[in-house]
């Protein structure tokens, strides 16, 4: 796979020494055992598979290149690179300027861009009707598009399957940058519709069975479906793709709860005839660093920490899949880590802070369980290591811990 030219800022010489021994020792990517990390008073998990994905790294380095490229010009961002509070205000640092917040609201009208400046779209990627009026501008998009390689191949597969009459269900949250490109880009050729979990999969489902009314389709859905969307015969043939962030495990349960449903109701002697087979659309990378938290979790611990951008949608799976297990902070570099007693940390159920008191158990030896979002530089996490270890006495030190993985 193509290695990428990304700020040596985001990187960490002990987990590169990590990452790069458990690549030599598994090439084929079948271990999901965790790293363990024994300090002696304090052992630490790392997961198999954490930090920076291939379509983050690729955005990160188009975005830095184009700034060194191009000095003394205009560069815009269309929203945030990727979910990360540290990366896009280094991005800002340099100079770049964002257009839009996370959730599409203009902050700078696109009246005062002009075809001298550059505007990056970012890893999310973008709609058809933003591309539209970049081009219009004068607005070269293809040079300085990061959408990641994964996200695309979700629109491509949305087109090749909408090309055989299929209605396309994506699996998002409405309002995410990536399901909004991606349903502009699947509702341009058929039609679409956004479910945000298997709640709302089995209130659709009940369109087509025939259990609600078709016209209550358009309530309960407003603003989650295509135009000229007709619910009585748009669920006739359907495929599910989904939010390349989205819990992959999620993303199937809903995809074979629909197909369930579509047998019962039509029957069909090849399942092809009503159901389009998807699966090749969910991300290496999500589903690597979600199976890698099922390893991790495998291990006795007394805690969990996530680290991440708050807004971070893959992150914030990752911690929800740890608090099913034991007590779990998610945090966004090691600053939250007040003391050795205290941390501040994210509900992303509540959007809310809380500060945690005895977070750490009083204990001669605690275990502590630790990943990270696919959009945060491992840099972050040998800081929130290298927090933990500061509060005890090692008996070894992370520069020992990198010469065993040399």
């Amino acid at each position: 796979m193509k290695s990428f030219e990304v700020p040596i800022i985001y990187r960490s010489p002990l987990i590169s020494a990590i990452k790069k021994k458990r690549k030599e020792t598994d090439k084929m990517k079948k271990d999901f055992t965790p790293t363990l990390l024994d300090f002696g008073p304090i052992q630490i998990y790392l997961a198999r598979h954490f930090g920076f994905c291939y379509g983050v790294e690729n955005a990160i380095e188009i975005a830095f290149r184009t700034v060194e490229e191009n000095p003394g010009k205009r560069i815009f961002l269309l929203s945030e690179m990727i979910h990360n509070p540290q990366v896009n205000a280094d991005l800002q640092a340099h100079g770049i300027v964002f257009l839009q917040d996370t959730y599409g609201k203009q902050v700078i009208p696109f009246e005062e861009i002009t075809s001298d400046d550059i505007v990056l779209i970012p890893a999310f990627g973008t709609t058809l009707e933003i591309e539209a009026k970049l081009k219009r501008i004068g607005i070269q998009t293809e040079k300085y598009n990061t959408t990641c390689p994964f996200v695309e191949k979700v629109w491509n597969r949305s087109e090749a399957i909408a090309k055989k009459d299929y209605t396309i269900i994506i699996h998002g949250k409405p309002t995410h940058e990536e399901t909004r490109a991606t349903f502009s880009h699947a509702a341009s050729t058929a039609p679409s519709v956004v479910v945000k979990d298997m709640a709302e999969a089995k209130e659709l489902a009940k369109y087509i069975t025939g259990e609600k009314y078709p016209d209550q389709f358009y309530t309960e859905f407003n603003s989650q479906y295509s135009a000229g969307f007709d619910a009585t015969k748009d669920f006739r043939r359907i495929g599910v793709v989904n939010q390349t962030t989205m819990l992959a495990s999620d993303t199937q349960a809903i995809a074979d709860y629909l197909k369930e449903v579509i047998i019962q109701v039509y029957q069909p002697k090849n399942t092809e005839e009503r159901f389009a087979d998807t699966r090749d659309t969910l991300c290496y990378a999500t589903n690597d660093n979600q199976t890698s938290v099922s390893g991790l979790l495998k291990m006795e611990a007394d805690l969990a920490i996530v680290v991440g951008g708050y807004n971070s949608s893959n992150t914030s799976h990752l911690v929800e899949l740890c608090e099913e297990k034991l007590p779990t902070y998610f945090i966004n570099n090691e600053e939250m880590i007040l003391s050795a007693k205290e941390i501040l940390h994210h509900n992303f159920h509540t959007k809310e802070e809380i500060l945690t008191a005895e977070f750490i158990p009083a204990k001669d030896l605690v275990k502590i369980l630790i990943t990270s979002g696919a959009s945060c530089p491992d840099a972050l996490v040998e800081g929130v290591i290298n927090k933990l270890v500061s509060f005890y006495s090692p008996k070894t030190t992370p520069e020992e811990i990198i010469k065993m993985f040399e």
